[in-house]
């Protein structure tokens, strides 16, 4: 009985500064609505920029490096210390790149229950021959079914079909800014000359199309088999293989763990691109530091309103604690005030900001360079619901807090003998 009369007399108060509490209130649902659509925005940005290289990126790459030879042992040796070796500069050794038993490698990766896929690769080195111009680029070689599902590389192709790379051979698929600078179109023929001299004709038959310029004006795709045909090699010659994870925080450790395991070089995701992750970080602070600016402004503003309603109503609190209402009475009104203007504020910001995601998220952009964004990316996670919800009602509750405190700390007696 005593908490419902407290809240009738909170619901008054409310109600006879109506237009002080309905600016309040505003203050909150702007600035939950601001910070929804905010935080939403610039996660789904990070997500769409990071894409861009973490899609196509192996959570751990495995490969042989062409490294320096080592240091010879008599340069290591103490009783030639102050002698003079002729013998310097030794080149690297003629390493294969090839992946040797690449085979049972990858049939024990996937054997193992951390491992999400893994989709050989071979990397090769090759000449576009344009009349009497050779343009330099990168022809990979790849299992077309295992990179549409650990890569996606469907998603990336604005003209012909990934299968068609498995389907047709001796076929191509072209860097959308490689074909233009060739000046060839789907269908045609295009002479690839490999760096050992091998020439072969390769028939395009789709062009991808990644969002980094540099990437698509120098990189192509091939199948498995037909690279191998390129480079004039056996049917298990394999240089890259990629390992996508269950958990991608446990890329560096069992990066390691796979070098020591199969004598191979390997690079986890983490390593191989940590600006990226830098990036986001950054953005991310900036995007919660603005959004949390916004509630706390927002809180200041319900300080201020509540400040002023106790010094207008200083009679009707001397009133209250003259009929034997105790201090904590009156400081639980003016805090249910503070946070009824919270919780109606919070939930209409919420309400609105997921409006406004959805009405960014339906706002055409459309770019050549990311042929796969059609609308900015919006992030829909719930955390940000969630983090929005609690915030308002933290924040409005120490705004009503401290003006409530001093309320309750009012002597009736003085009040009533001042009028």
């Amino acid at each position: 009985m005593k908490y419902r009369l407290i809240a009738s007399i909170a619901f008054s108060l409310l109600l006879a500064r109506w237009r002080q509490t309905m600016v309040a209130a505003i203050g909150v649902t702007f600035s939950i609505t601001m910070f929804i659509a905010l935080l939403s925005f610039m996660s789904g940005l990070n997500d769409m920029l990071d894409g861009l290289i973490l899609n196509r990126t192996p959570h751990i790459r495995m490969y042989h490096e062409i490294k320096p030879s080592l240091p010879q042992p008599i340069d290591k040796s103490s009783d030639y210390t102050h002698f003079h070796n002729f013998v310097s500069s030794i080149k690297p050794k003629n390493d294969r790149l090839e992946i040797t038993n690449s085979a049972a490698i990858v049939s024990a990766l996937k054997k193992d229950e951390r491992v999400l896929g893994v989709a050989p690769k071979i990397t090769a080195q090759v000449f576009y021959n344009v009349g009497v111009v050779d343009v330099t680029g990168v022809i990979n070689g790849i299992d077309v079914e295992a990179e549409n599902k650990l890569f996606l590389f469907n998603d990336y192709l604005v003209a012909g079909n990934s299968m068609d790379l498995k389907n047709t051979p001796n076929s191509i698929i072209l860097g959308k800014g490689l074909a233009d600078k060739i000046l060839v179109q789907i269908g045609d023929v295009v002479q690839v000359t490999t760096s050992k001299g091998e020439r072969m004709p390769l028939k395009v038959v789709g062009y991808f199309q990644s969002g980094l310029r540099e990437f698509d004006n120098l990189q192509s795709y091939c199948s498995i088999s037909t690279t191998q045909k390129v480079l004039g090699e056996s049917a298990n010659y394999c240089t890259d293989i990629q390992v996508k994870l269950k958990d991608v925080t446990l890329a560096p450790r069992m990066a390691k763990a796979f070098e020591g395991l199969f004598g191979l070089d390997a690079i986890d995701i983490q390593t191989a691109n940590a600006q990226f992750e830098t990036g986001s970080f950054v953005r991310t602070l900036i995007s919660y530091s603005v959004g949390i600016t916004l509630l706390i402004v927002a809180g200041f503003g319900i300080y201020n309103i509540l400040n002023m309603m106790i010094y207008e109503k200083m009679d009707s609190i001397a009133i209250l604690k003259a009929t034997g209402f105790s201090g904590l009475d009156v400081n639980l009104v003016f805090i249910t005030i503070a946070l009824s203007i919270g919780i109606i504020g919070g939930m209409l910001g919420l309400l609105a900001g997921l409006g406004l995601s959805a009405i960014i998220d339906r706002i055409p952009f459309i770019t050549a360079s990311l042929p796969s964004i059609k609308t900015y990316p919006i992030d829909y996670a719930p955390r940000f619901y969630i983090i929005g919800a609690l915030f308002s009602i933290i924040t409005t509750y120490f705004a009503g807090y401290f003006p409530a405190k001093k309320a309750s700390n009012i002597d009736p007696v003085v009040i009533i003998r001042g009028k």
